[in-house]
């Protein structure tokens, strides 16, 4: 007897050793579809920001446009923008209407007035919103999720 319960123990440690591996080589494989999972939801993030106006600083409209944020979409599909919002870190917001940024583009989100278009958005604001020396440009989704952030210097 004691020869069969040793060869039942054995069997039962190589069968929960095997469980183990099998578990352990599983287990990456299940956080890899996680991310191909991951990977099939729109990728939207700030790709730039210009926010020092060239030349002087007058409260132009011409000064106010030359202050941006680009925004690309990193997907090959269209995403929609709608209820997105845009912050500077004193919350300043614009929110987006419907806007569609189109797979592999890029939009410009202008701080100054101007006429819409595909690649070119307006605040229509009077005042600059983002800080020269430092500032953190938020982008949240249409449920309030941060999708994105973008911070320059310090903030004092």
């Amino acid at each position: 007897m004691s020869s069969a319960s040793s060869s039942v123990r054995r069997i039962a440690a190589t069968a929960l050793a095997a469980g183990a591996v099998v578990s352990a080589a599983a287990l990456p494989a299940a956080a890899h579809d996680g991310d191909r999972h991951q990977q099939r939801h729109p990728r939207v993030e700030i790709s730039r920001v210009q926010a020092d106006s060239p030349g002087r600083e007058d409260r132009s409209n011409r000064s106010l446009n030359a202050e941006w944020v680009e925004i690309t979409n990193t997907t090959r599909d269209t995403v929609n923008l709608r209820g997105w919002t845009l912050r500077d870190g004193d919350g300043n917001r614009y929110r987006f209407d419907n806007v569609r940024i189109a797979g592999r583009a890029t939009i410009r989100i202008h701080s100054g007035n101007g006429r819409d278009t595909r690649t070119d958005l307006f605040q229509d604001r009077r005042d600059y919103v983002w800080d020269n020396r430092a500032d953190t440009a938020t982008l949240r989704d249409d449920r309030g999720r941060t999708v994105d952030t973008e911070s320059w210097g310090r903030r004092r």
